[in-house]
């Protein structure tokens, strides 16, 4: 299954899915579509999930990353062999044909174009990473390139909903010491406390000065849809030893 952005669709000459676990080759807890090369499935499998979404969209280059909830980005400026770019949690280009993308199992994929369509970004939005304002990093490589806020068109993808995101006491007092306001995001239900890691993600984009009529929210929760999507903190509670991977991609058609 792959999910699209009505607002990234209008953008002429690109091309984007955020995917469920659909549509691949793995067995078992990694069944279907798990494209984590990082994760204990076979690695033929996932080789075979990667080329799904090669064939997707008639591209014979993906790129990946080393994701370690940074706030680093890569400007990828040339055609690259490996899969796995490096170390970091974001992929910008202006390259043709050039599929790039992110893995997530419960963070925020979020995916940009600049709204004429020659400059596209995906990222991988752990709270760690937008803790660190990977956002604005993303958004300073659209500027330096001349693209203005206004032009910047994004989709923040399937992740953990608010109801299923239980976190401590010390996490809350983290986000909130950044910023008081940041303590809408959560919400305290029988003593226990949830973080909303989706508006998190939103409001880091309305900070940047990025118009909420160009954002769009796909509302999906990863954990509480066993049936279509990947999660690590699901895997967890079920106490299995691995968790598959849910990837979104975004891709400049020509």
């Amino acid at each position: 299954m792959q999910i699209k952005s009505q607002k990234l669709s209008k953008v002429k000459n690109i091309s984007h899915g955020f995917f469920s676990k659909k549509g691949g080759y793995s067995k078992g807890i990694y069944e279907s579509l798990n494209c984590g090369l990082g994760s204990k499935d076979k690695k033929i499998n996932v080789i075979k999930n990667i080329g799904v979404i090669k064939k997707k969209f008639s591209c014979n280059n993906i790129n990946l990353l080393n994701q370690i909830h940074s706030n680093k980005i890569i400007h990828l400026k040339r055609k690259n062999k490996n899969i796995r770019l490096g170390y970091a949690d974001g992929i910008f280009t202006s390259l043709n044909k050039i599929i790039i993308g992110v893995l997530t199992a419960d963070c925020v994929p979020i995916l940009f174009s600049s709204r004429c369509g020659k400059f596209i970004c995906a990222v991988h939005g752990g709270w760690k990473g937008l803790h660190k304002n990977i956002i604005k990093n993303a958004l300073k490589l659209f500027i330096k390139n001349k693209i203005k806020k206004n032009d910047i068109i994004c989709a923040i993808g399937p992740c953990i909903g608010f109801k299923s995101y239980e976190v401590k006491s010390d996490f809350k007092s983290k986000i909130i010491n950044k910023n008081s306001k940041y303590q809408k995001l959560f919400k305290i239900k029988k003593g226990k406390i949830f973080f909303n890691i989706k508006q998190y993600a939103l409001t880091k984009l309305i900070e940047q000065k990025i118009s909420r009529k160009n954002i769009q929210m796909i509302d999906k929760d990863t954990y509480s849809s066993p049936k279509f999507f990947f999660s690590f903190r699901r895997s967890v509670h079920k106490k299995e030893d691995d968790y598959g991977r849910n990837i979104s991609v975004i891709v400049k058609d020509s």
